[in-house]
């Protein structure tokens, strides 16, 4: 009996010290699990940018109703020391229809308005957002790189996906306050927030390494006062301020040597990109040429782009120049021969490692 009771005993703490064993197995996974979960969240564990590899941040000016002549009025000092300073072509193609809510869905999407079937030009509510994963899907899923995105216009609510590594702010024609200098007021207010340190409750309490800022003030301005009017000349030189002016912010944040700088149109000067009505026959057939221009860091200088270029190409651009790439079906390609050295892949994000 008393064996019996000794085996008993053996048993019951076998059993207890497997249990305890298990426990601390599982707790130091969860603990490891938690860890990396948190570091592909926190934005200060992102690995930094591989030998070679020196953009750390991006801006993406998207503009509306440019061309080249819209440089020849002097209106845009800015604009004209980016094209001097980095790759331009002036021929890189839109998408068909020519409008402002496919075009964009198709800049973030990498893919032709065919693919992500985004052929209206109005938030529509029961429509959701595009199924396609974008630019910003892809910059958290390949190296947990966050983005902040400044549209300017309604219609793009459609594509304001809620992500925890995006964040949005909107604004539009039907609020009076929102003019180019509005929407730079809620950048510098973001970037305030974000250097903070606690980001005041922000989803993204740090800089962003992309950075989307919408200004479609010439293209809004041409088609309803004219193309040749004081007016555009006008808002021409508003939306270079404001690219001057978040540069500038950039410049005082001590970011500027470390960005990388992109900025294209959604239409040319003469489009129209606002009727909300369907489209058809010609003009849903146009495919417009729109200026694509890429300066900064990584950027060589003074280079004419002689290779196609699509509007579609810019995300896959943009992930080029932090070092990312994708394994995807996305048509969006790297525009490869604005680069000044050969691609090196930046660290992977730890939970990919």
């Amino acid at each position: 009996m008393n064996r019996i009771n000794r085996i008993s005993t053996a048993t019951a703490a076998f059993c207890l010290g497997a249990a305890l064993v298990l426990s601390f197995v599982v707790t130091s996974f969860q603990s490891q699990f938690q860890s990396l979960a948190h570091a592909a969240r926190d934005t200060s564990a992102v690995p930094p940018p591989a030998s070679g590899v020196t953009t750390e941040h991006v801006i993406l000016f998207v503009l509306e109703g440019l061309g080249q002549e819209s440089l020849k009025s002097g209106a845009m000092p800015v604009l004209s020391t980016l094209v001097k300073d980095g790759s331009v072509t002036w021929s890189a193609t839109a998408v068909a229809p020519a409008r402002r809510l496919p075009t964009m869905a198709s800049l973030v999407t990498g893919m032709p308005v065919a693919k992500h079937g985004i052929t209206w030009n109005v938030f529509e509510f029961s429509r959701g957002y595009p199924r396609a994963p974008t630019v910003f899907d892809y910059l958290d899923l390949s190296g947990g790189r966050d983005s902040a995105i400044f549209y300017m216009d309604e219609s793009l609510y459609q594509l304001a996906k809620p992500e925890p590594y995006t964040d949005y702010q909107m604004c539009g024609p039907l609020r009076a306050e929102c003019n180019p200098d509005r929407l730079v007021g809620y950048v510098r207010d973001y970037l305030k927030k974000a250097t903070s340190g606690s980001g005041y409750g922000h989803a993204i309490p740090a800089l962003p390494h992309l950075l989307v800022v919408h200004l479609p003030a010439p293209g809004r301005v041409g088609e309803a006062q004219g193309w040749k009017s004081a007016a555009y000349k006008d808002a021409l030189r508003a939306v270079d301020k404001a690219m001057g002016t978040v540069l500038d912010l950039y410049r005082d944040l001590g970011l500027i040597k470390r960005t990388t700088v992109f900025a294209t149109s959604l239409s040319a000067v003469g489009e129209t990109q606002f009727s909300a009505g369907e489209v058809s026959g010609e003009q849903a057939n146009n495919v417009p040429v729109v200026p694509w221009i890429a300066s900064g860091v990584g950027i060589k200088a003074g280079h004419a782009i002689r290779q196609p270029v699509s509007i579609i190409d810019t995300g896959a651009t943009v992930m080029r120049a932090l070092g990312l790439t994708t394994y995807t079906e996305w048509e969006s390609q790297p525009v490869e021969e604005i680069f000044k050295t050969a691609f090196t892949a930046a660290p992977a994000s730890p939970l990919l490692q």
